[in-house]
């Protein structure tokens, strides 16, 4: 039986990627003097390397107008700053929404007494904006557990983010379900015990996932699912008690976009 919900954040509870971590970073390039840009497809290449720190210090091992490499880790550094302090701005003007079906699957898994936590690889600072936000300044109590990027010394898809979670929680793997979008996310899952249910996201809707309880568009809709939900509506959002199926069949499927 499931007793707490793991929720990954970028991807997963919103779309931040294309439309904020992306956009901010541009601004952090622009706000440095810098002549980068990172349109939508350079962007998504990059996100096969987990953090943003990480990210653009893999950019800039590709670029001849790089700094020498002795000097890229105080740039990736501040222009990480930068981008953070641009993401704030655009999620406190209302740029990025919740993914449709998170806010519900959130309240409907407080109410029947199901502890939640956040398992990412991005900073505390970011979540903070996000969920204070769309859940409010006392959005902690909805997550007693938060993991960040910076408490791990290894991102995703390391299995630290998780591991972390389970000992803060003092949960077994096999009382939790982590929610995620990516492979990358559901490797980190599956290397901790995990059982994972993956809501593809933009940049990942076509990526090989292997080995998780459940794969499907997004969690406002239970048709396109993988396993198919138990028989119950057609229209309407993924609910608790899916959930609850799909981590007690643990029929670990497959699927490649």
């Amino acid at each position: 039986m499931i007793q707490a919900l793991l929720w990954d954040v970028d991807g997963t509870l919103a779309e931040t990627e294309r439309d904020g971590h992306r956009v901010a970073f541009n601004q952090a390039f622009a706000a440095l003097g810098l002549p980068w840009q990172w349109d939508e497809a350079r962007y998504g290449e990059l996100l096969r390397v987990a953090g943003g720190r990480e990210r653009i210090l893999a950019d800039m091992a590709t670029r001849g107008d790089a700094p020498p490499p002795s000097e890229r880790e105080t740039l990736a550094r501040q222009l990480h700053r930068r981008k953070n302090e641009f993401y704030a701005e655009l999620v406190a003007g209302g740029g990025i929404a919740l993914r449709p079906g998170v806010r519900e699957l959130i309240d409907e898994a407080a109410s029947r007494g199901l502890r939640q936590a956040i398992t990412t690889t991005t900073s505390r600072a970011n979540v903070d904006a996000l969920l204070s936000r769309h859940l409010g300044a006392g959005w902690a109590r909805l997550f007693p557990v938060v993991v960040c990027g910076e408490d791990v010394a290894a991102k995703k898809p390391d299995p630290e983010v998780y591991t972390r979670a389970l000992t803060a929680l003092a949960l077994g793997p096999l009382a939790t379900l982590a929610i995620e979008d990516s492979y990358g996310g559901a490797r980190a899952a599956r290397a901790a015990d995990v059982p994972v249910a993956v809501t593809r996201s933009v940049y990942f809707a076509d990526e090989m996932v292997e080995g998780v309880v459940a794969v499907g568009p997004g969690l406002h809709v239970r048709q396109g699912w993988r396993p198919a939900p138990t028989p119950g509506p057609t229209d309407g959002p993924v609910t608790l008690d899916d959930l609850i199926d799909w981590h007690a069949r643990m029929e670990l499927v497959s699927h490649y976009g």
